[in-house]
Formats: structure tokens, sequence, C-alpha cells
């Protein structure tokens, strides 16, 4: 059976998670702590990040949309759409959901890892701007819920729920409707949300 590395409070870990229990994929999940380096993960993946996914075979897959596109194919083609328009579309959602997550992790990095004296902030504001002309350009395209939930759409829960998990105090739901409709649109459509979204 396929394991997957992951940190509960990652974003991207989130997003591979719910996919997979979407599409009812067996695989077993197992967190790991990506600063203590452990050897089941650097020994499979030699940047020691997570998500990583573990296959029957011995070999190793990791960042998360090459996961996604894994999930694809064990799942006979079940979380992207077939047409090329509209697969193409749900990939730049999850292009630009990562992308957010990349800009919010950004800020993170730099408060956590840097001394007071040494946090650029200058560097946070311009990540700051990216996440949010990512989030406005989401509210000015907000994907619509169906009943077929595709990679795009799981990537922006997960970027979502890591909102609310690191930047709760920002409030991104004020002024996006749109976007927050679809949340709630999603969580209903996806019960699981509230346990697989990112947590602290």
């Amino acid at each position: 059976m396929s394991r997957l590395l992951y940190s509960p409070a990652s974003p991207y870990s989130a997003k591979v998670r719910m996919a997979a229990a979407w599409l009812g994929l067996p695989i077993e999940t197992e967190t790991v702590n990506t600063n203590d380096e452990p050897a089941l993960l650097v020994d499979s993946n030699p940047l020691g990040k997570i998500p990583t996914l573990l296959l029957d075979d011995g070999s190793a897959l990791f960042d998360s949309r090459a996961i996604m596109q894994e999930l694809d194919r064990m799942s006979g083609r079940k979380l992207y759409p077939r047409n090329a328009q509209k697969r193409m579309e749900a990939e730049r959602l999850e292009a630009l959901a990562d992308g957010i997550c990349d800009a919010l992790l950004a800020q993170v990095y730099e408060k956590r890892f840097r001394p007071a004296e040494k946090v650029h902030q200058p560097w946070l504001d311009q990540q700051a701007r990216k996440a949010a002309r990512g989030l406005d350009w989401l509210e000015r395209n907000a994907p619509r819920v169906t009943t077929k939930l595709t990679g795009g759409q799981f990537a922006v829960a997960a970027m979502l729920g890591y909102l609310d998990l690191r930047f709760g105090d920002t409030n991104w739901r004020r002024g996006r409707p749109r976007l927050k409709r679809f949340e709630t649109r999603f969580a209903a459509a996806f019960p699981e949300y509230a346990t697989l979204r990112p947590q602290g």
C-alpha cells in the first residue's frame, strides 16, 4: 500500500490528503517533522520536503502537484477534467492556490527562523501583496462547486484552511463573498474538509 509522509499543518499535504480521501484511494499516512530530517523522508526525497508519496514499487514521488497527478492516474482519471480546456483551468487554479501558499509560507518562515531584529519587513509586505492579489483574483473567478471536485478546488480549499490556521487575523473573508461562498459549498460537498484541512 502506498504511504504518504505529511505534516498536519501543511496546505500542500492537506490538498493531497483531501484528494486521496475523495477518490477513495487506499493510502496510509504518516506524520513527519521535516526539521528532524528523518531517514524515512530524506532517503526517499533528497529535498526532505513534504508531502512525499512512497509508492508500492519502492519509488517515491514528491511535490504536491506531481503527487496529485499520480492520484489522478491511480483513480482512473477522476481528479481532473478530461476536457482539455477544463483541465487547464483546474491546473491553473491549483497553481494559483499553491503560489498563494508559497507567499504565505515565506512570511511564516521569515518570522519563525530569523531573529526579530533581522526580519525584513519589505519582504513580508511583498509576499502579503502577492497573496492578496491571488485571493482577489479568486474572488473575481471563484470556482463553482459541482458533484465532481477537481485538484484545483482541493488546492484552493487547503489554502483557505491554511489562511485560517496561520493568518486568522487578516480575515480573508472580508470583502470576498464569492470566495467565502465557495468554501461553504466545498465543505458541504466534502464533509472531511473539517478534519483534513491544515491543522495546528
